[in-house]
């Protein structure tokens, strides 16, 4: 069984950073990575249930969201060759890598097409960014070519009730809302012994 005290720590400094500083999000970029770097250099705190891959398709976990909405947390599961669409945010955003190796391709809008801008490997232990101010937009695929990849995802925003953009290489786009895979989250406030 996980123990989910270390998440349970987390979202409270996060709540409460999110109070004092609510709309300052390169504070929020900083201490968010600060946070998250710490928690994903440990592996012994997500539920397995939260980890599962699917075959078909990555998984969106729900792991928390804040009453008011200010923020979620997700776990990201990716299979062998499981790649999301090119796609935004329209939010802040720090993912930290717990498990495998995930590649990040960049892009920006430019003239009404998508340019690549770079691409990136991020490794267990590693934080990236994203936000409309430092850049939105990317595709993210799980480098492994043997197993599952795991990332913990938090947005300044409940993120699978944001309205985003799905993009074609020619840079049309769709919106969408991407929602979540699980139906329940982990009980993180139970303290008694089972």
């Amino acid at each position: 069984m996980a123990e989910t005290s270390r998440l349970r720590s987390f979202v409270r400094a996060l709540t409460t950073e999110v109070e004092r500083h609510p709309d300052d999000e390169r504070r929020l970029l900083e201490v968010t990575s600060d946070l998250l770097a710490d928690l994903v250099s440990h592996d012994d705190w997500l539920p397995p249930e939260f980890a599962e891959p699917n075959p078909d398709r990555y998984q969106q976990y729900l792991l928390h969201c804040d009453p008011l909405e200010r923020f979620s947390v997700v776990s990201f599961v990716w299979g062998p060759g499981q790649v999301t669409p090119i796609h935004n945010h329209t939010v802040w955003g720090v993912i930290g890598v717990l498990r495998g190796s995930e590649s990040c391709e960049e892009f920006r809008l430019q003239h009404g097409h998508l340019v690549s801008t770079g691409r990136h490997i991020c490794k267990a232990g590693q934080i990236d960014r994203v936000s409309p101010s430092i850049g939105d937009i990317h595709r993210v695929a799980n480098v492994r070519p043997d197993g599952p990849s795991v990332s913990i995802h938090v947005y300044g925003a409940n993120i699978g009730a944001v309205e985003r953009a799905r993009f074609e290489q020619d840079g049309n786009s769709s919106l969408c809302v991407s929602g979540y895979s699980n139906e329940f989250v982990p009980n993180l406030w139970d303290r008694s012994e089972k």
